[in-house]
């Protein structure tokens, strides 16, 4: 048996146990920095410390004053807060009490909150603020199993028999310490693998979201077969940002707590671009529409620069790629990530003028990205790759505890998502499914069996609903999901995600694009522009001022757009070409529910509100 294997099989049955077993091992390491914005409002954050020491006081407080409230082992306590420290630490005293945390996105809507807490049966909520927790005190007549709200921002929230602060649970539970010092200890020695640690509800298109059953042992595995990779090590800087309530962002908790590295968590993505250089993170995970926000902030300025500088950077553009593809290639083959001498002295010019700016931007010390969620266009990859960023993209779905494929460190490989993490199986069915087996895999969806039969079969397979190539080393690759492959009325089969990603990496001013074409003859596209991009394009172009909405009906701008549509075009198969397309009045968002708050698009939402601009590209055609 290898090591890795010993690692993994031989894994604690909770990250409980795992962060105890941390805690004991390196009490005074930083495990965790976060900011304190000023009391004024106005300057930079502060940033502050915690130990893992430290973080432990205020786990074991949280989970014993859970415990103080008559929280019992498996039952549900709701989380619904954006990604900051106190998450990460309520989480956490959940899973040492034993009980399991049900994620609810702080965008979720009143209806929709109660409906998962009285699907889930919490007994608590903790809730981030005075927003959050009027969402349930709207709803308590409905809930008649939820007993406590903790606010963990009371300003503005009225405390009695039912709503609390967090600050006091943490008194209420460092009192009952005081009496019974070894009872965290107790309580997580006494969690099973197969208790359930977590309840994550699935953003669903269409109907009711749907409730992940997660156990302990996922996450524990999930902890164990991360640092096996060898992808994150202790001297890691971790900058988390993404959503704690998905699954992408609560995995890379599990792999932070075995590994022992520091995490800088701030959920505000507006803030970024200001936090890197500020964290200076030797990794961080995100969504490909982060990347795409990049590539096409750096484009628009570069176009905004004059044409000698624009040119500048699409000469660049194209040494980062083709540098790229050549190493990548001559790694896969040799070992080594080598290139001739010709590509080699382009490269380091454009270095100096282009690349060096952006890791700068991106704080300087970035070893590597990881990419989920959704697919990236490779020609976005490559460009970053030849930057000098490392994007190694990976997949996971909620239902497999997020981490099932990532590309492995130097030997990572653009437009694929990597082999799997150890442990997990992978087979492709007959009709190119994606299926999935191992210790990741969720128990099944709760209270739904009849659903849970339908995507997970006896002998533990589950199937993705995701369509995928596997090389002949084990290397996947995402085509498409298989719900969301385009037939057309002459028979083809397209990818719309591979043709919006190629789209993506031809536009600078693409936020976000829908292609349509099921039973039609032809494919037509939906598209929003990035505001920065497209305001900064606008003022260049004699509409400085003008509101979005103006903009994106003027002319010029579709005239514009039509010729990146073109451009696209030239690259497509003849029946993947865009022949139509409409530019939305608006870009497409999360309070709307048109992208998850994982920023995944929502098709079936897109297309139902947009059903007349579709219908309308239509008109007249022949569809045969």
């Amino acid at each position: 048996m290898s090591d890795t294997q010993t690692l993994i099989e031989n894994r604690p049955p909770t990250v409980a146990a795992l962060f105890l077993e941390r805690v004991a091992a390196t009490p005074d390491a930083e495990a965790y920095r976060y900011p304190v914005p000023p009391a004024s409002g106005e300057g930079p954050d502060d940033w502050k410390s915690l130990t893992w020491a430290g973080t432990a006081e205020r786990v074991h407080a949280i989970a014993a004053g859970l415990i103080e409230l008559g929280v019992q082992p498996e039952e549900r306590v709701a989380l619904a807060a954006a990604t900051r420290v106190e998450w990460i630490l309520a989480d956490l005293g959940i899973l040492c009490a034993g009980a399991a945390t049900t994620t609810v996105y702080p965008q979720t809507n009143a209806d929709e909150s109660a409906y998962i807490l009285s699907d889930s049966q919490s007994r608590v909520l903790i809730a981030e603020d005075a927003e959050q927790a009027a969402k349930a005190v709207a709803k308590r007549a409905e809930l008649p199993e939820l007993t406590r709200v903790v606010v963990i921002d009371p300003a503005g929230a009225d405390t009695d028999d039912f709503v609390m602060t967090l600050a006091d649970l943490e008194k209420l539970g460092a009192g009952r310490l005081q009496k019974e010092p070894e009872l965290i200890k107790e309580r997580v020695a006494a969690i099973t693998k197969d208790q359930i640690a977590t309840l994550i509800y699935t953003s669903g298109t269409t109907g009711r979201p749907k409730g992940v059953r997660l156990p302990h042992d996922n996450w524990s595995y999930m902890a164990k077969a991360i640092a096996a990779t060898g992808l994150v090590t202790g001297d890691d800087v971790q900058y988390l940002w993404l959503p704690l309530a998905h699954v992408f962002g609560k995995v890379l908790t599990s792999g932070q707590i075995e590994v022992g590295h520091v995490t800088a968590v701030d959920g505000r993505v507006d803030k970024i671009i200001e936090n890197l250089p500020v964290v200076r993170p030797t990794y961080m995970a995100a969504v490909p529409r982060i990347f795409e926000k990049v590539y096409n902030g750096v484009a628009a300025k570069a176009k905004a620069g004059g044409g000698a500088k624009y040119k500048i950077f699409q000469w660049a553009a194209g040494v980062a790629r083709e540098y790229a593809k050549v190493t990548q290639d001559n790694f896969r083959r040799t070992g080594t990530a080598s290139a001739p001498v010709g590509l080699r002295t382009k490269h380091a010019v454009a270095d100096k003028l282009v690349y060096a700016k952006i890791r700068e931007a991106f704080g300087g010390n970035l070893r590597a990205c990881v990419s989920g969620s959704a697919a990236l266009a490779p020609e976005i990859g490559y460009f970053f790759s030849g930057a000098g960023i490392h994007i190694l993209e990976g997949y996971g779905l909620t239902e497999s505890s997020a981490a099932s494929f990532v590309n492995p460190g130097e030997a990572y490989r653009t437009g694929t998502v990597g082999k799997p993490l150890p442990g997990t199986e992978v087979r492709i069915a007959d009709d190119g499914e994606i299926l999935l087996r191992g210790p990741g895999i969720m128990q099944g969806y709760h209270n739904l069996p009849d659903k849970t039969a339908e995507v997970l079969e006896e002998d533990g397979w589950f199937h993705t609903g995701d369509i995928g190539e596997l090389s002949a080393d084990g290397y996947l690759r995402i085509t498409d999901r298989k719900k969301d492959l385009i037939k057309t009325s002459g028979g083809k089969y397209i990818a719309p995600a591979e043709v919006e990603g190629q789209f993506k990496a031809v536009c600078p001013y693409v936020s976000n694009i829908l292609v349509h074409g099921a039973d039609r003859n032809y494919c037509t596209a939906l598209i929003a522009l990035d505001e920065a991009a497209l305001t900064a394009w606008a003022a260049d172009n004699g509409m400085e001022g003008k509101a979005y909405a103006d903009i994106v009906a003027a002319p010029a701008t579709v005239e514009m757009v039509d010729g990146y549509v073109k451009q696209l075009n030239e690259g497509l198969q003849r029946w993947q070409t865009i022949k139509k397309f409409r530019l939305l009045p608006r870009d497409l968002d999360v309070e709307h529910g048109e992208i998850t708050p994982s920023l995944k698009l929502k098709r079936p939402v897109v297309e139902r509100e947009y059903k007349h601009l579709i219908e309308e590209m239509y008109e007249g055609a022949r569809e045969a």
